[in-house]
């Protein structure tokens, strides 16, 4: 019989920590009821006590999405745990998750506390989360640089207190796989109740062995692992969702384990989660990337055409990255442009659908075909205009070699219309400057790309921007066959996440 594998999502707790990928209430719901339709079997919505805001973001999930765990992070602390509760209690199922260091590292310069006292403040944690909860997650940070036999005093005790799943982080990325392997093997031998907790394992991506290490810890005996979408989180990530949940798939006959997470959605999930974060899939990233099916090599085409088998160890539809293609031209009608969204995720009301409408038979004009990755930049593009302080009017733009540039924005702001001129090293740079001549926000641009959502010359323009303003920091996003436009709505985008 296989060992059944939980996959445990934290792309909305460890994944927003990203820089520039905080994502507003709405927009973490969403992707908590995608993760949701990918049958994930635990959603870590948040940290209740960061924030009011996100505090808010997980009540609503725990509220609204059935059928994972829904959990949060607490240190191991009563306010953080009574935090975690309110927001996660209402929820179908519910967890309480503690985090405390377990490393002497952290003892010494994190904590100032010896290994006694932080074992002793871990299970009178644990014994309160479990008042209050049925179930409790204990994480011993930074486990892969702590002492083992410490790390399974550590594991027993808080498992004694009340402990329902026990973690082993490799918080630094520290670990190599082997090892890995063999510490989590060491601790199945020598915690006395280990069967009694699920045994988890949470691995960093600082050295690019996130994933390895993860799928060591399974085959070592692990039964929970704690993966990110597109293995996004803090400095290099964590281990990816779909690349675990691929390689337990394909690999079967090795781990001998598998996982309950519907293969089918994860491209979808990749594509949400990269829109509302703003950060980018690489092409070639493994499983969801835009090159994970594409055959470029004359010997691999002709080999892929006799038998899939030559170069595929899946399928494109395995991972929901091929279907039926409606060739969508200006001549296309409402029914197909909403059935073709609908194929690829999106519910559009018939009042939006008037809007977008108007957009696509204006690319569709100016491209004469509209592509799958161009209706994701008009939704993507569509979402982030939907609530906003401030949207574009109108923009005239006068550049050349023997010009200064310059740029005239109108922007309306409820209010009315704001109309400024700025100048600036380019055109990009001219409009930028005019809005915040508009705004008045003291803005930095942290960072600033353009892509074409398709090949040909045609494509469509995607611009995303992130900014920062008083220590909070804003993506942006902003589509248009005119770059400087998709440049100008993705400032306008960020500046209203900003103001909100």
């Amino acid at each position: 019989m296989d060992q059944k594998v939980y996959i445990f999502d934290t792309t909305l707790r460890d994944g927003e920590q990203s820089p520039g990928a905080s994502l507003t209430g709405a927009e973490k719901l969403e992707i908590a009821r995608q993760l949701a339709r990918m049958n994930v079997d635990v959603i870590e919505a948040g940290f209740p006590s960061s924030s009011p805001g996100d505090f808010e973001a997980v009540r609503e999930i725990a509220r609204n999405v059935k059928g994972p765990v829904i959990t949060a992070l607490a240190r191991a602390v009563k306010a953080d745990i009574d935090a975690v509760w309110e927001a996660v209690r209402e929820a179908e199922k519910h967890r309480i998750h503690i985090v405390l260091g377990s490393s002497d590292i952290h003892a010494k310069h994190k904590f100032g506390r010896s290994r006694g006292e932080l074992l002793e403040m871990g299970v009178e944690a644990v014994r309160y989360a479990k008042s209050l909860c049925p179930e409790v997650e204990y994480s011993t940070e930074d486990a892969s640089r702590s002492d083992k036999d410490y790390l399974c005093q550590v594991v027993e005790a808080v498992i004694d207190a009340g402990a329902t799943v026990v973690n082993i982080p490799d918080t630094v990325g520290w670990a190599m796989p082997a090892q890995w392997g063999r510490l989590i093997s060491y601790i199945r031998r020598n915690v006395r109740n280990i069967d009694k907790a699920i045994l988890s394992v949470h691995c960093h991506n600082d050295m690019g062995l996130a994933t390895a290490n993860s799928l060591a810890s399974v085959k070592a005996g692990a039964q929970q692992v704690e993966c990110t979408v597109n293995a996004i989180g803090e400095r290099a990530g964590n281990a990816s969702l779909e690349e675990v949940v691929m390689a337990l798939k394909a690999r079967k006959d090795y781990f001998g384990a598998s996982c309950g997470v519907v293969t089918s959605e994860l491209s979808r999930t990749s594509r949400l989660v990269s829109r509302m974060t703003g950060l980018a899939v690489a092409r070639n990233k493994a499983v969801v990337g835009a090159n994970a099916f594409a055959h470029s090599s004359g010997i691999h085409q002709d080999g892929v055409l006799k038998n899939r088998d030559n170069y595929e160890i899946f399928r494109p539809e395995d991972v929901g990255a091929a279907g039926t293609e409606i060739v969508l031209t200006a001549r296309s009608g409402r029914h197909a442009v909403r059935h073709r969204l609908e194929e690829l995720g999106y519910n559009v009301s018939k009042q939006d659908l008037e809007k977008l409408h108007e957009r696509f038979l204006a690319l569709a004009d100016a491209k004469k075909q509209v592509f799958d990755d161009d209706l994701h930049a008009l939704m993507a593009d569509a979402r982030g205009s939907s609530t906003q302080a401030y949207s574009l009017e109108g923009m005239r733009i006068i550049s050349g070699t023997a010009t200064i540039p310059s740029a005239t924005i109108c922007l309306s702001n409820g209010a009315g219309s704001v109309e400024k001129c700025g100048t600036g090293d380019g055109p990009v740079d001219a409009c930028f400057r005019a809005i915040d001549e508009i705004t008045q926000i003291p803005v930095k641009l942290l960072e600033y790309r353009l892509n074409a959502a398709t090949a040909e010359k045609g494509a469509l323009g995607e611009a995303q921007v992130v900014l920062e303003s008083n220590g909070k920091t804003a993506s942006g996003h902003g589509a248009s066959t005119d770059v400087i436009e998709a440049s100008v709505r993705a400032y306008v985008n960020a500046i209203n996440r900003l103001v909100m």
